[in-house]
């Protein structure tokens, strides 16, 4: 996993994914949320102009957001990285709270990683780039 490097602008008008036991079930629904299939395409929307973000949350991921207990899932190799980007909270948190994101929700993970982008390119996930590098879609900056 990565530590990332930076900050961004969330799209207001996206619909925020909560953490699986937020989801209220109604007699209505015929199938349960699969809350990773609904990140998955809440990822492809908010990087459409940037493909190789979504191939790296691919990676980072698996387009997840929450594990089993409801909470933002961390890193494999360093727990600090949080979300379905692993932005590094050591370096991040108080930077992405003080912009107004909030990395333990999804629209606020995605929408710092994007800013993470701009500023630095694709270095802060680079530590994951055998993986994502062969996707190709190598549009890097």
């Amino acid at each position: 996993m990565s530590s990332l490097y930076g900050a961004g602008q969330a799209n207001a008008a996206a619909p925020d994914i909560a953490p699986p036991q937020a989801e209220q079930a109604t007699a209505a629904e015929a199938q349960p949320l699969d809350v990773s299939k609904d990140i998955e395409a809440y990822v492809r929307e908010q990087y459409a102009d940037e493909p190789i973000l979504v191939d790296i949350a691919r990676c980072e991921s698996a387009f997840r957001q929450y594990g089993s207990g409801g909470k933002a899932i961390r890193g494999e190799a360093n727990p600090a990285d949080v979300g379905v980007m692993q932005i590094n909270e050591k370096y991040h948190a108080a930077e992405a709270a003080k912009l107004g994101y909030d990395i333990y929700e999804t629209k606020g993970n995605v929408a710092f990683a994007k800013h993470l982008y701009e500023k630095y390119g694709i270095e802060p996930w680079i530590s994951s780039e055998k993986c994502w590098s062969s996707s190709g879609d190598l549009a890097r900056k």
